[in-house]
């Protein structure tokens, strides 16, 4: 999302589906990978055959393909630090909590540079953004996938979070 001169991210005034204007359906989507980093140009590939497993959904977006796409960012790769959920990484530093594709779908992501920043989820979202315990003060929010927040929103905040976790990096440990 493209961030305002306060730091705050405003949403885009359209959104694109593709040439035909509809979506594949979740169960039969699988992530192909990014095409010039927007999320608007994602591209989709539908599944065919047996050897195809059913994809976690998490709303409209699935929790396989929001994982897939964090892990088409440069540098990035998956961990399990605590044992009981997926981050994404680049470097040493998490931009994505995903948590076990169960229970509440959503995605924790670096949402502002600030606490204030990030406030702007809260209030165009307020039933769907909440604060991340224990980071949030520094701008993490938990945002719910499949309810207000358009996904095309969610992936550039994937965008803006995986940026944002980029640019904190010493040199030596940016991707190319």
């Amino acid at each position: 999302m493209p961030a305002n001169a306060s730091g705050a991210f405003s949403s885009p005034s359209t959104t694109s589906r593709g040439s035909a204007g509809r979506r594949a359906p979740a169960s039969a989507v699988i992530w192909t990978g990014a095409r010039s980093g927007s999320p608007r140009s994602r591209s989709l590939r539908t599944a065919v055959g047996p050897n195809v497993s059913p994809a976690r959904s998490i709303g409209s977006v699935t929790w396989d393909e929001l994982l897939g796409y964090c892990l088409s960012k440069p540098g990035a790769w998956q961990d399990e630090p605590w044992g009981d959920g997926v981050v994404t990484k680049v470097g040493p530093k998490i931009f994505a909590f995903l948590g076990t594709g169960t229970g509440l779908p959503g995605v924790g992501l670096k949402c502002g540079a600030t606490r204030e920043a990030a406030d702007e989820w809260l209030l165009r979202y307020p039933a769907d953004a909440t604060v991340m315990p224990y980071i949030g003060r520094s701008g993490w929010n938990n945002l719910r996938t499949g309810q207000a927040i358009p996904d095309d929103e969610i992936f550039e905040a994937v965008d803006a979070s995986y940026m944002m976790v980029v640019s904190r990096l010493p040199k030596k440990d940016r991707p190319n």
